[in-house]
């Protein structure tokens, strides 16, 4: 009995010598162990958050800048100034008086002044020797230029693209897609010539002001 215990004994550890080896999964303990290691390379959600918002504002500041100019070069040009009047300027700067200004321009005239926003804007003598109660903003509604009064063809006529204008500003030739802008002309207690913003219908079209 004793002998057929020593011989078992000695069969199962002879067995156990060549039994395999317990199976552990690298795999599984390869990724805790480098996280671990490089935990200090982590970055976080909120500094990925925070990094794509940079990426993206730096993008639509760069975008923005190219497109606004881009935009604004197919757009009209601006007339008309703030919500009061101004006084009309020569060349010089110096403010226009209505009775000064009539002894040196005649029935028909078409002058260049500084009117609102610094804008050229032609004062208008009509044919009784007053002047017009409007002024046209010199300014082509196409691209720009300014507009100059052709007496012998009674109309403005822009030297750029051969767009024309009536004695009052309405498109009568293209390629201008817009009237010339107007601006009210008053003088005040004093006798200087105001130009102020012309808010109201635009009596050439019958519809809303465009500068406005």
């Amino acid at each position: 009995m004793k002998l057929f215990s020593v011989l078992s004994m000695a069969l199962f550890g002879s067995a156990a010598a060549f039994a395999p080896a317990p199976f552990v999964n690298s795999r599984a303990v390869a990724p805790v162990n480098m996280a671990a290691a490089d935990g200090e390379f982590y970055i976080d959600q909120n500094r990925r958050n925070l990094m794509n918002l940079i990426l993206v504002g730096s993008a639509a500041v760069t975008v923005g800048g190219l497109a606004v100019p881009y935009i604004l070069f197919f757009l009209p040009p601006g007339a008309g100034g703030g919500g009061g009047g101004i006084s009309a300027k020569d060349a010089l700067g110096n403010d226009l008086f209505e009775k000064e200004y009539l002894t040196t321009h005649r029935a028909g005239d078409h002058s260049l002044a500084q009117g609102l926003k610094g804008d050229a804007t032609y004062l208008i003598v009509k044919e009784d020797g007053t002047l017009e109660d409007f002024g046209l903003n010199a300014v082509c509604t196409h691209l720009g230029c300014v507009v100059p009064w052709s007496a012998p063809n009674n109309k403005f006529m822009c030297p750029c693209h051969g767009s024309q204008y009536s004695a009052t500003g309405a498109v009568v030739r293209g390629p201008a897609p817009l009237p010339l802008a107007l601006a009210h002309r008053t003088t005040d207690e004093a006798g200087t010539i105001i130009f102020s913003p012309w808010t109201e219908t635009d009596f050439r079209t019958e519809g809303k002001p465009w500068w406005m």
